[in-house]
């Protein structure tokens, strides 16, 4: 493998392994897949790397991708609306969708055996983030667990500056990892791609149980949550399999947002047509029927469902277009007509 960046950084010692049985091999429990690495060889995300019995990060102080986006394009519509985000991301996943829209990034250390990116130093990110005018840093494009040393590094420094953090994630971190950031961690969109364990082992190369036990997790432990689900055609759009995740996600709270995302062809799978609108629709449909209070159409700029209204009098309290908030019409965190509580964290000082 080719490591190619500004300053050529030695790697650094990763978080969260131990030696497996005493040899030379290392158990890593960052994510759930609890890859066990001989030396010389590298985990599944691909930048994780056993040297000697000691698994080093690769990607530690080098990110591929930052930009500062609006918080909507994470999308959260109910952590700090209307506020920019520093967002980052280095090469690799755990994950190997078919579908990925990033893959030339994420999948870059497995498909191109290269890692590239440029030196930047969490007090560097920290500072940008600040100069930008940003209220957050995201973890993002990829997944962040296969940065996380580096997104925890970040996390605490601009906790300390006044900034929040968030991670956009496939929710395949272990419960290990999350007490590890607590505190340093205040939202979450985590992506449930499917309600059924043979698209994650077919599609993704993970499993189902892991993101649902993740996203309960997040929440109860008072991360702001927010949940995506990319509706793709003929895979995972039946109205059973909408229902039972609608069904889960009422289960941890009616107040979890849900993004129901329009299908774009992909990556390597290009062999199915974007989404039906009518699909989406449905979705929206089944996540309200279902008691979810907040359900959104993604990837349909323009939509209605881009917008927040009161779950008690349906009064329009966000108005959103294009991923952007327009405007904020609550009182508060409260329905100015019906005095509602709107779920979410829309002031810095309560998120």
């Amino acid at each position: 493998m080719t490591i190619v960046n500004a300053g050529e950084p030695a790697p650094m010692r990763a978080a969260l392994w131990e030696s497996w049985r005493g040899g030379p091999r290392v158990h890593c429990y960052l994510c759930a897949h609890h890859c066990r690495i001989d030396p010389g060889e590298v985990g599944k995300c691909g930048v994780r790397q056993n040297r000697e019995g000691v698994l080093y990060t690769l990607v530690y102080g080098c990110p591929v991708s930052t930009a500062v986006d609006p918080i909507e394009k994470k999308p959260l519509f109910h952590f700090l609306p209307g506020s920019l985000s520093y967002s980052l991301a280095t090469v690799g996943c755990n994950f190997t969708c078919r579908f990925c829209q990033n893959a030339d990034i994420s999948q870059m250390p497995h498909e191109q055996g290269r890692i590239v990116g440029r030196r930047m130093a969490p007090e560097q990110v920290v500072r940008n983030a600040l100069e930008s005018g940003c209220a957050s840093i995201s973890y993002t494009y990829t997944e962040p667990t296969v940065f996380y040393e580096y997104a925890r590094d970040c996390a605490r420094l601009a906790t300390a500056a006044g900034l929040k953090n968030v991670f956009v994630t496939n929710g395949y971190m272990t419960a290990e990892t999350l007490a590890d950031i607590d505190g340093d961690l205040h939202a979450a969109n985590v992506d449930l791609k499917s309600f059924s364990d043979a698209f994650y082992r077919e599609l993704v190369g993970a499993r189902l149980r892991p993101v649902l036990s993740t996203i309960r997790r997040l929440w109860e432990s008072g991360v702001w949550v927010e949940v995506t689900t990319l509706l793709i055609p003929g895979r995972n759009d039946s109205e059973g399999e909408l229902r039972a995740i609608a069904d889960f996600l009422v289960s941890v709270s009616p107040d979890l947002p849900w993004h129901v995302s329009r299908f774009y062809p992909q990556y390597r799978l290009l062999d199915v047509p974007p989404t039906p609108l009518g699909s989406v629709e449905r979705a929206v449909r089944i996540g309200k029927e279902a008691g979810l209070h907040y359900v959104y159409a993604g990837n349909v700029p323009g939509h209605s469902s881009e917008s927040t209204r009161c779950p008690q009098c349906g009064r329009l309290l966000v108005r959103r277009a294009g991923l952007r908030t327009l405007d904020l019409g609550l009182a508060g965190e409260r329905c100015p007509a019906c005095g509602y509580q709107v779920a979410g964290r829309f002031k810095e000082a309560d998120s």
